[in-house]
């Protein structure tokens, strides 16, 4: 599931230099904006750059903060999302060595929306691969809604790796979540966006929407591709905030976006995530991470990843807090949410 569009205006702040052109009274500024709009600015990378991960696909990464700092990767939603560069502001840029990237087929990645060799475990592997090649031995892993998932995935198969997890919005891809979103849920709520949703599709194929899409999506008819991409990416954009953000929704229709987004993701969830059913959940899994200083937030509105499933893990990972943001839906920026998140950063910075 997606979150890193419809960011609130506040948020957006001028980019600052690298971290090791930073001044004392730059470090102040930088203290006082985080206190105003509980997000940090973002500074400008150090490093850059196309890494090579199979023979078909090439992820664009980049490093930002403080070189000396305690690296922290950030997982993004969708799948098919791509990163942002006010994404680097749930970190504080003066602790933390900031590593952004853009899983297969998203954002600068190339190809684009290409779903060959793109699975969880694909994904899984790259994210070890990228470590390596910066030379990390242990990092911090932050992931929202889909980025939940996949921070999970990771920590499950290499726990040894991670320092941290900050977690939001709590997607699993269990057949329960994804019909509530896609199929009989969400719609009671958003029932007029729901009427676009399905607009595309043909009355008879109504029954199984995730597998209806999947045929729009990939028809050899362009004009078919690109409508269902939109519409898709739509349904998600509008459902994402407490408030209905008109701008927010207004991001399904660049076509590069809504084709990468609505593929990937449609493609990830009609193979249930490439997991068996609870995969993330199970006793055994859930072993591997315990020792893991683990922090959770949780929209109570949040309809897209709804706060049942952020329940279901804190009852079998008790170790993990969990805090629920009274007056907040599924989107990154509402406040109540990127305050907890930023907090919960600030507290792992001090970790040895």
């Amino acid at each position: 599931m997606q979150s890193l569009l419809g960011r609130l205006p506040s948020l957006v702040a001028p980019r600052l230099p690298p971290h090791s052109l930073l001044g004392p009274a730059i470090s102040a500024a930088i203290t006082q904006y985080r206190r105003q709009f509980s997000m940090y600015p973002s500074t400008e990378p150090f490093d850059t750059g196309m890494f090579k991960v199979s023979d078909i696909h090439s992820l664009y990464y980049e490093v930002s903060g403080n070189k000396e700092g305690t690296p922290v990767v950030f997982l993004h939603g969708g799948p098919g999302g791509g990163t942002d560069p006010t994404d680097r502001g749930f970190f504080n840029p003066e602790k933390y060595k900031i590593i952004l990237f853009d899983q297969r087929g998203a954002g600068k990645s190339t190809p684009s929306a290409c779903l060959e060799e793109n699975t969880t475990w694909d994904l899984v592997k790259d994210i070890e691969k990228i470590r390596e090649h910066l030379k990390i031995d242990k990092w911090h892993v932050f992931g929202g809604s889909w980025g939940s998932t996949l921070s999970l995935a990771y920590a499950q198969a290499h726990p040894d790796r991670v320092k941290s997890l900050t977690l939001r919005g709590i997607f699993t891809l269990r057949k329960s979540e994804l019909k509530f979103f896609y199929q009989d849920g969400a719609s009671h709520l958003f029932p007029e966006a729901w009427e676009e949703y399905i607009a595309p599709i043909p009355e008879a194929e109504r029954k199984d929407m995730m597998l209806a899409y999947h045929a729009q999506l990939n028809s050899a008819d362009e004009e078919t591709r690109l409508k269902a991409a939109k519409a898709w990416a739509k349904w998600e954009m509008w459902t994402s905030k407490l408030y209905v953000d008109p701008a927010h929704i207004a991001h399904a229709d660049n076509d590069a976006f809504a084709t990468a987004f609505a593929k990937i993701e449609n493609h990830y969830f009609v193979n249930e995530g490439f997991m068996r059913e609870g995969q993330l959940f199970d006793k055994q899994e859930i072993d591997k991470i315990r020792h893991i200083p683990t922090a959770i937030v949780q929209g109570r509105y949040d309809v897209v990843c709804p706060a049942t499933t952020a329940w279901n893990l804190k009852k079998v990972f008790p170790e993990a807090t969990l805090s629920i943001v009274p007056d907040a839906g599924h989107s990154s920026r509402e406040p109540g949410i990127a305050k907890l998140l930023v907090e919960a950063t600030d507290e792992f910075a001090q970790l040895k």
